[in-house]
This record gives structure tokens, C-alpha cells and sequence, in this order.
């Protein structure tokens, strides 16, 4: 499997198009709110909303789209929202999965799965393993996931795998132990829905991710909206510690691969 280095040791490579787009999909229950309707239509329409990203990102050449679905935190909510939320999810894994696997989107989701049902452990699992030779593009779900709790557990595994490297360990050592050490760092961060923060998502992986926020409920973020982010991230200057003038000499024109379509 690749290892991918990290962005404070290491210049990655960039290109115009991000390799890695990583979303927090929020704005679900105020999309439902104004228009008068249950916290829970909002999520429904959210989950349209992340099949047109998918087909956005095969039809613009990403190679990695990372969706935070459910935080650690989330427990908090409503009893019965957290419930129809696990519901929804078992019903968008048995309804996509064999979309996914047709137009080659390989499927992976991260995050402590220990507190789900069974049944949808073993869903997750199934749909894993279904499309796990996919190459077009990496979707990863981030359920019950958490930044803080990712380092943690990758600590914890590192020392019991090697536990004389204690006093001894370097990002290398710890980067394969992440829940995401299969993709490169994030080029581009969104969030949706007009707050400004990043909510205990991917706190290793953003270190030098291009941070895009937006108005825009996620409900209502269609290919124009996701253009627009796609564009801003295009007029940055990644420097990764350097100069401009270093930038400059050092970067190449790359230009956008050709698009794909997703089949219906």
C-alpha cells in the first residue's frame, strides 16, 4: 500500500485540480428549518447532494473525496436524530454501493466503528470489500470519527507495535498508523453551511490544506458552488514554508485532466 509523505517534512506535488478534496457537509437541519420541514429531510437531501459530489469529483479528475458524515460529538444530538441518522446511513450504504462499484469509486470509511450495530458493521464492511480494487476515485466516510481521537489511536498502536521506540518517534513512524494513511494530505478543505472552523476533522491531515468556507447550505452545494471552492483553491499560492519567488521557479504549468461522466 502507498505511504504518502507528510506536507511539514516533505513538498508534495500540486497540480491545478486538487489530488484530495476533504468536505464538512453542514447545513442539513437550517436547509430543513427554513423550509419548514423536520431536522431529518435535511439530512435526506443532503445525502443527493453528496451523489452529485461524487459524480462532480469522477467528472473533474479528483482522485480523493474525504466526507466528514458523523463526529465523535454528534452523540450529543437528539436521541432520535442520532437514530434516523444510523438509519439513513444503512440506507444510503445498501442504495450506492453497487453505483460506487460500477463507475470504479472505491469505498472506505474511517472513525471508531465500535459503537455501531452490528448489522451495520458488517454493512460497512461488505461494502469495503466490494469495491476495494476500485482506482477511479476514494471516497472516504468519516463516521464517528474524530482529529483527536485518530492521533490518539495511531500513538497507541505505534507503541504497541514497537513500544521500544518510546522517546524515539518521528511522523514517519506515526503517519501509517492514521486512519487515513492510505491518501494524501488534503489539498482543499470545505465546509458548507457559513461556520468557520474544522470540528475535530482530519486535525493531522490539514496542516497544509487550502481552507475553503462557504454560505452555501449543504443541501444546496451543486457543481457551481463546488466549482466556485475549486476555483478559489486554484488562485492560491501553496508554498508549503517557502517563497513566492521559489514557488515560481519550481512549479510547473500543469493543466486539469479530462473529465468523466458518472453513469446513472
Amino acid at each position: 500500500m502507498a505511504r504518502f509523505a507528510s506536507s511539514t517534512r516533505d513538498i508534495p506535488a500540486t497540480s491545478v485540480v486538487p489530488r484530495h478534496v476533504a468536505i464538512i457537509m453542514d447545513g442539513n437541519g437550517r436547509w430543513a428549518r427554513k423550509r419548514l420541514l423536520p431536522r431529518f429531510a435535511g439530512h435526506r437531501r443532503g445525502v443527493e447532494t453528496v451523489r452529485a459530489t461524487v459524480r462532480a469529483c469522477l467528472e473533474r479528475g479528483i482522485e480523493y473525496l474525504t466526507l466528514f458524515a458523523f463526529s465523535s460529538e454528534n452523540w450529543r444530538r437528539p436521541e432520535e436524530e442520532v437514530s434516523l441518522l444510523m438509519q439513513l446511513f444503512v440506507r444510503a450504504l445498501r442504495e450506492e454501493v453497487t453505483k460506487l462499484d460500477r463507475n470504479g469509486v472505491r469505498l472506505r470509511v474511517i472513525g471508531d466503528l465500535s459503537r455501531f450495530e452490528p448489522d451495520l458493521r458488517a454493512l460497512i464492511d461488505v461494502s469495503e470489500q466490494r469495491t476495494a480494487t476500485n482506482t477511479r476515485l476514494v471516497l472516504t466516510v468519516a463516521a464517528n470519527y474524530g482529529g483527536r481521537w485518530d492521533i490518539l489511536q495511531a500513538v497507541n498502536r505505534l507503541l504497541t507495535s514497537e513500544p521500544e521506540r518510546r522517546g524515539e518517534l518521528t511522523e514517519s513512524d506515526l503517519a501509517p498508523h492514521l486512519a487515513m494513511h492510505y491518501a494524501p494530505e488534503p489539498d482543499l478543505f470545505i465546509r458548507t453551511g457559513g461556520e468557520q472552523r474544522i470540528s475535530n476533522f482530519l486535525l493531522w491531515q490539514l496542516a497544509y490544506s487550502e481552507i475553503y468556507f462557504t454560505d452555501v447550505l449543504w443541501p444546496e452545494f451543486d457543481s457551481k458552488a463546488f466549482d466556485a471552492a475549486l476555483q478559489s483553491y486554484q488562485q492560491r499560492e501553496r508554498r508549503f514554508g517557502r517563497t513566492s519567488e521559489q514557488v515560481t521557479a519550481t512549479s510547473p504549468v500543469a493543466s486539469p485532466p479530462t473529465g468523466t461522466r458518472l453513469d446513472a
